[in-house]
């Protein structure tokens, strides 16, 4: 069954990609929007899915890429080295920052990862001669031809950072780190006891978190093309990941993925008609989530839909014979 869920992703993404292809600005923007959803709940399930630990960093991870991509554009830095440079400095700075704060447990690390985002958009208002302060910082605009050639750019970047989540979650998962993780989330003293170096792997899913949180705000600076720090810095940029998360499926390598593509469908079909309540529905999706699905979409709807076509072709097999 995993071999079958291992390909079901990547089949749908490269759907999505020729559907978009030909597609309009519309449907173009929604398919880049999935796909850094989808990019930022896997950021989070490195950390919050595999090792258990329920990081609010998500928005400062998306934020500090942003902002370093869109300052190095603005001081000449082509726009991939930019992209590139972000991510690996937004992994380092989570690197350090995870050194600091993963020592701490539940509460106590959601609390400090929280505050992270807002340490930053106050450094991000102050600073105006880097980052434009409160007015927000306009990046360069990309050569890329007409608007419907640079949606179909943008979009193709975002589905890369996607894509590479992806083969880095299932990476982790099949990996020692991900062994690691999942004893760490199991019982974490037990983990020091038998061996495991639960910082060292701790930091590493933290800083793997940001790399990809990174680059999924670098690439979008560049697809907005105008960066503020109530944006990028946004607490919603943390909740969203995890809600998708639960929705598909936490500590799965394709649950966040089949999250995002439900959570964008919610969002663009249900919550625009209520924009006065999005938050409190928001907060009874988490509850109905925690309460009666919390192994997610993934194993509720894909176990059962895979027993089911298991055994109508048995049935067929059998009335063949």
């Amino acid at each position: 069954m995993m071999k079958v869920r291992n390909f079901v992703i990547p089949a749908v993404l490269a759907l999505l990609g020729l559907l978009a292809w030909q597609a309009d600005n519309y449907v173009l923007r929604l398919s880049t929007t999935v796909c850094m959803y989808a990019a930022l709940a896997t950021s989070w399930n490195l950390i919050g899915g595999y090792a258990g630990y329920p990081s609010f960093a998500t928005a400062a991870f998306f934020g500090l890429g942003a902002y370093v991509a869109g300052v190095l554009q603005t001081h000449g830095l082509a726009f991939g080295w930019a992209w590139t440079a972000a991510a690996f400095l937004v992994a380092l700075f989570a690197g350090l920052l995870g050194r600091a704060i993963l020592h701490l447990r539940g509460h106590y690390f959601a609390i400090a990862s929280l505050v992270v985002a807002d340490v930053l958009r106050e450094v991000s208002n102050s600073w105006t001669s880097l980052t434009g302060g409160g007015m927000g910082l306009n990046l360069p605009l990309l050569k890329l031809g007409n608007v419907n050639q640079q949606a179909l750019f943008y979009f193709a970047a975002m589905l890369v950072v996607a894509v590479l989540a992806l083969l880095l979650s299932w990476h982790v998962n099949r990996s020692r780190l991900g062994w690691a993780l999942r004893c760490i989330e199991q019982n974490e003293d037990a983990a020091l006891v038998i061996g495991v170096d639960a910082r060292r792997a701790k930091v590493t899913a933290f800083a793997l978190s940001g790399w990809i949180a990174g680059a999924a705000g670098a690439v979008y600076a560049s697809w907005v093309t105008y960066i503020d720090p109530t944006d990028v810095f946004d607490t919603l940029l943390s909740v969203k990941p995890i809600i998708m998360a639960l929705l598909g499926g936490v500590g799965t390598v394709t649950g966040p993925v089949i999250g995002a593509v439900v959570y964008l469908g919610l969002e663009e079909l249900l919550w625009r008609n209520v924009l006065e309540f999005h938050a409190g529905l928001l907060g009874i999706l988490v509850v109905l989530l925690v309460l009666f699905l919390s192994g997610g979409l993934h194993d509720a709807r894909l176990q059962r839909a895979y027993v089911w076509l298991r055994s109508r072709l048995g049935r067929q097999g059998e009335v063949n014979a």
